[in-house]
């Protein structure tokens, strides 16, 4: 996603926070606000219910005498020192008995309606309007109410503040793995990101950074190591046939002559054609390039169409071949005869003489075969042990085949494994060396599932 879309995460971070205090403010405000206005409210019924008791024991005294110029006297002292209270007397017939000062405006004032005994029994009742001035109220209510709006705003702009701050330098950890980051480069794969100084929650970022560096320092150094390999691999026919055409052409030759020429260039075309077509294929494999599979219902007898391609290799080695298990699948068949042929080339290379090399198919559970070639010789060194099946590498570099084998066989024996969801296999002790791969069945419904056939050994002779 683009930067234009997301933002700045010091931004966001700080707009979050400074929206949510003001929306926490405004709250608290609003609280204060709607508390004051209920007290004043309260306060304002609690004084005019309190007048009113005091009216009616005012009246109900009156009634005794009947003295109305006295009761409007007590009235008049009554409100002396409430400038604030008016009060309307009307009898029953709608004629005014008292009157005290002018109500403000309706809408500043708070008005109780009521009936009061007459001071005459004879007169009835009265109806009684008391109201309450409340603007002074209702102006130290707005000036509060300002005020808190001024407090939330100033507080809003102080907490933004304080959080912009907070959040830079809560982010500055971040900024510092940017400039480490920044460093890096491709021959500078070996240095590490320090977390020393970063907080927890970056640890296992950190952490995941390190090894991806290691992982890519490591691809990196086989990459360089595999371009030298290949340079390496490619050099040698490129120069035999460099100089066997510069031998040819330096003086006239008989049809003869140029036929043996052509003919050895011819081996070593075929033999650069054969690395760039391993090569190719291990490069389909690196970028996820699957098998195709089929139902195979017979690992051994596609062991034994191999090992029939190899016969006479096993015969010249004085080499005889068995072939113990079986398992059924589902496999991509071409794959599975390449990387057979592979590792029993392989063993034929450096099993001892006089020897057995064998092929052992194993179904394990959870729709697991194993295919390993089992041979007779020296033993393969611990430290070479992890290398088998890195590219272009040989055990016996000295052998006398080394130029018609250029180190890519069990690099593709690992490629087809991977490529049946598998990997490669290698152990090795007491001269006894097992080569092999892992394959996974298919998933259900793709084809049967592997299943351990007879454990009988069959048994190929040379001579066959």
């Amino acid at each position: 996603m683009s930067r234009s879309r997301i933002g700045s995460l010091g931004r966001r971070l700080s707009y979050w926070l400074a929206l949510q205090s003001l929306a926490g403010l405004v709250v608290v405000c609003a609280a204060v606000y709607g508390a004051t206005h209920l007290g004043f409210q309260a306060r304002q019924s609690e004084e005019l219910l309190q007048k009113q008791v005091q009216l009616r024991h005012l009246l109900a005294e009156s009634s005794h005498d009947g003295d109305v110029a006295t009761l409007k006297h007590k009235l008049d002292d009554f409100f002396i020192g409430h400038p604030d209270m008016a009060l309307a007397l009307n009898r029953a017939d709608g004629s005014e008995f008292y009157s005290r000062s002018s109500p403000p405006p309706a809408g500043d004032l708070r008005v109780a309606r009521f009936t009061l005994p007459a001071p005459a029994p004879e007169q009835g009742s009265l109806d009684a309007v008391l109201a309450l001035d409340i603007r002074e109220d209702a102006a130290l209510l707005r000036r509060i109410g300002f005020t808190l709006a001024v407090a939330a705003l100033a507080g809003t702009l102080l907490v933004s503040a304080g959080g912009f701050l907070l959040v830079r330098l809560g982010l500055r950890p971040l900024r510092d793995l940017v400039n480490q980051t920044r460093q890096l480069a491709a021959d500078t794969l070996h240095r590490r990101l320090d977390g020393s100084a970063q907080p927890e929650e970056l640890e296992p970022l950190i952490a995941q950074f390190n090894e991806l560096l290691g992982r890519l320092e490591l691809a990196y150094a086989q990459l360089e190591g595999f371009n030298a390999d290949v340079a390496h691999e490619l050099c040698t026919p490129l120069a035999t046939l460099i100089g066997s055409t510069e031998l040819a052409l330096r003086k006239a030759r008989d049809a003869g002559e140029l036929r043996e020429v052509l003919g050895s260039n011819l081996e070593e075309l075929q033999r650069v054609a054969s690395i760039v077509h391993d090569m190719l294929f291990l490069s389909q494999a690196d970028r996820g390039a699957s098998a195709r599979r089929v139902p195979t219902p017979s690992l051994a007898e596609l062991a034994r169409q191999v090992c029939n391609y190899h016969e006479a290799a096993l015969v010249d080695a004085g080499l005889a071949l068995e072939i113990v298990g079986d398992a059924e699948g589902s496999f991509d068949t071409p794959l599975l005869q390449r990387a057979l042929s592979n590792l029993i080339g392989n063993a034929t290379r450096y099993a001892q003489r006089g020897s057995t090399v064998r092929v052992e198919i194993t179904a394990e559970a959870a729709g697991e075969v194993r295919l390993k070639v089992v041979n007779r010789g020296v033993t393969i060194g611990p430290d070479d042990l992890p290398r088998l099946f890195d590219r272009f590498y040989r055990g016996d570099a000295s052998r006398s085949d080394a130029d018609r084998n250029h180190g890519l066989g069990l690099s593709i024996v690992a490629a087809i494994a991977r490529m049946h969801g598998g990997r490669p296999l290698a152990t090795s002790s007491h001269g006894i060396s097992a080569i092999g791969m892992s394959l996974k069945e298919a998933a259900a419904g793709n084809g049967p599932s592997a299943r351990a056939a007879s454990s009988e050994a069959t048994t190929v002779s040379p001579g066959h």
